[in-house]
C-alpha cells in the first residue's frame, strides 16, 4: 500500500523531535536550501513504516506485546524524502533467535522504502526482544 508523504504529518513529526530548521516546515525556506518542497527529517522513515500495514503478526509467533522491548534500530539512507512523495513499504522478518534458554526471544525485522520513481529512500533495520517468562 502507497503511503503519500504529507506536509502537515512531516510538520508534525519535525516538531515532535523537536526540530528547528525551517526546511522542514517552510516551504520557501525548503527551496531557498535547494530543495523542491518541504523536506522529511531522516528518521521520518520511522513514521512511514509503522504507517504500512505490517504483515508481521507477533501474536501468532507466540509473542505477547506488552513484553516486547525495542533492542536496536539502524538506517541506511537513499534519496531524501518530500513533501508529496508516495512511498512504498516492504516489511519483513529476516531472522529469529532466542537467548537466556529461552526465556528472551529476539525478531530482527528489515523495513524497505521506495519513492514513486522507483527509488529507494530507505532501509531500516529493527530489532525487538521479549521476554518469555520472568527472569531470575
Amino acid at each position: 500500500m502507497p503511503i503519500e508523504v504529507e506536509k502537515g504529518r512531516i510538520r508534525q513529526f519535525a516538531a515532535a523531535i523537536a526540530e528547528s530548521n525551517p526546511i522542514y516546515f517552510d516551504e520557501a525556506a525548503a527551496r531557498a536550501a535547494g530543495h523542491p518542497t518541504i523536506l522529511a527529517p531522516p528518521t521520518f522513515a520511522f513514521t512511514l513504516s509503522i504507517l504500512h500495514p505490517q504483515a508481521i503478526d507477533f501474536k501468532s509467533m507466540g509473542l505477547e506485546l506488552a513484553r516486547i522491548l525495542h533492542a536496536e534500530q539502524r538506517f541506511t539512507y537513499g534519496v531524501p524524502i518530500y513533501a508529496g512523495d508516495v512511498i512504498r513499504v516492504r516489511a519483513r522478518i529476516s531472522d529469529t533467535y532466542e537467548k537466556k534458554g529461552g526465556a528472551l526471544d529476539f525478531v530482527h525485522m528489515m523495513t524497505f522504502g521506495r519513492n514513486q520513481r522507483d527509488q529507494p529512500v530507505f532501509e531500516m533495520m529493527g530489532l525487538i526482544a521479549c521476554r518469555r517468562r520472568n527472569l531470575p
